[in-house]
């Protein structure tokens, strides 16, 4: 009888802690945490006014601006742009390229970039970058980045609290802080959706790809559990999506599925490409000495290089090896930090592997004025990221006149790529037996054929002008300084 009275008050026990404990979560949840959230805004908007200037204040978010990528030109352009717009206002860049002086980053834009910023514009150094990293989280990745974009926003915003906040990097959770902790006006321009549909089913369907991991594709119970997690995540991303002031895509990709997400107005404007100077590289008649096929991407997992390796591999089967000896794969691409650079030699050693070292070349890192010649010397063009969201590299292939093949997906399927025979401006593929025949086509056709091609590629371009996309971008952007 003892003993079971002592279970009984043990059990009462444990209820009053458990009872306890649920008060100190809900008291938490819904009196603490909004009591320090709401201490933050009248702390940092109280220091805004406080500071008042009558320079408007105008940040971007971006911790890799000196990457030398597709999506940092989007920055520069934009801010080229702004500065001509609105000569008095204030602007300044949050990154984590604590590594590079302000000059350098400058420089750096304009030698890799051919982008001239005045050098009015101020940098905020961020200290807290690795925890925006993938390799921090080898399990929920999505959701540990984006809270560490939290975490780092909270540094900037520290450091500085501006008129107006413009995430041009995809952290879409740092809208939301900046937004009702710092009181600023927002804004942000997606590249790529931080979750989509297509991700869903994916793991619905238990597909194994880069983001959805073997183990977890067989696994009934592991699927049900990350579509869960993806659902969630999902919504949080929605919610936070709707803390902007005015949004921007850069494709039908990411329009269509934000669409689906953010439930607001969008507002297309393509990135800037460099179409006007590579148009004027002069293409004489179907040269086979020498065929370089250049492959313009940053060394990142979703570029899918070793696609490009394979397909090589697949086309040395099919063409005569005479043919094939004067194939050279041409890898152009810039490296974001030490990940980056153990990616290219994994990528060195597969060409090995394969035994393709001969008809390899890996260009890191290298200059605007290299780039050209590439460019120059090049015969086809190759990109191969699924489901990329625009293709700025795919619209500078198409424009030096090269004959372009890239994944039958994302942007260059909706808005780059027209693959009908009447019209063609290029080619599109998925698999590297796709890729390769498509290859082996694009070497037997004739003078005429690949002519027709590339001055179609070539007219079709204008429409991602880096002038359209000042146009289009002033034009989206303008509500918020009227704000």
């Amino acid at each position: 009888m003892h003993d079971f009275l002592a279970f009984i008050m043990s059990l009462l026990y444990s209820a009053k802690l458990l009872f306890a404990f649920l008060i100190f979560i809900f008291t938490l949840s819904f009196v603490g945490l909004p009591a320090i959230l709401l201490l933050l805004r009248w702390k940092f908007t109280s220091e805004k006014q406080r500071n008042k200037s009558d320079k408007l204040k105008v940040a971007f978010f971006h911790p890799y601006c000196n990457a030398g990528g597709g999506g940092e030109k989007v920055l520069w352009v934009g801010l080229q742009a702004l500065q001509k717009k609105y000569p008095t206002a204030e602007f300044y860049i949050y990154t984590g390229d604590i590594e590079a002086t302000p000059l350098e980053i400058v420089e750096k834009v304009k030698k890799n970039l051919d982008v001239k910023i005045d050098r009015n514009v101020k940098f905020i150094y961020l200290h807290k970058r690795k925890w925006v990293e993938a390799e921090k989280y080898p399990y929920f990745t999505l959701l540990g980045q984006s809270l560490g974009s939290i975490y780092l926003g909270f540094e900037a915003l520290t450091q500085l609290n501006p008129d107006i906040y413009i995430d041009t990097t995809g952290y879409t959770f740092t809208l939301p802080l900046f937004k009702y902790i710092g009181g600023c006006i927002t804004g942000c321009y997606v590249h790529y959706p931080t979750i989509t549909t297509d991700m869903l089913r994916r793991v619905s369907n238990r597909v194994a790809l880069y983001n959805n991991r073997t183990i977890i594709a067989r696994s009934p119970f592991l699927t049900a559990g990350k579509l869960f997690y993806y659902r969630i995540f999902a919504a949080l991303y929605s919610w936070a999506g709707q803390c902007s002031d005015s949004s921007l895509v850069n494709s039908t990709f990411t329009l269509e599925h934000l669409n689906n997400l953010w439930s607001q107005p969008l507002h297309l404007v393509y990135p800037p490409c460099e179409v006007e100077h590579l148009k004027k590289i002069p293409r004489g008649k179907k040269e086979l000495e020498k065929i370089r096929i250049l492959s313009l991407a940053q060394f990142r997992p979703e570029k899918d290089h070793p696609l490009q390796l394979q397909a090589l591999y697949e086309l040395r089967e099919i063409i005569p090896e005479e043919l094939f000896s004067k194939i050279t794969l041409v890898l152009c691409g810039s490296c974001r930090n030490a990940e980056d650079s153990i990616r290219v030699k994994d990528l060195r050693d597969l060409s090995k592997h394969l035994s393709l070292e001969n008809n390899v070349e890996f260009c890191v890192n290298i200059t605007y004025e290299e780039l050209l010649q590439e460019f120059d010397n090049a015969y086809m063009g190759i990109h191969t990221m699924m489901d990329e969201h625009f293709g700025i590299a795919v619209v500078e292939l198409m424009a030096a006149g090269l004959i372009t093949i890239a994944h039958k997906s994302g942007g260059p399927l909706l808005d780059i790529i027209e693959t009908s025979e009447a019209s063609r401006l290029g080619f599109l593929a998925v698999t590297a037996q796709e890729y390769a025949y498509t290859i082996k086509h694009i070497l037997y056709l004739s003078d005429e054929e690949i002519c027709g091609i590339r001055e179609r590629a070539r007219a079709s371009v204008d429409r991602f002008s880096t002038k359209k996309f000042q146009e289009e971008f002033l034009r989206a952007i303008e509500p918020l300084f009227k704000e």
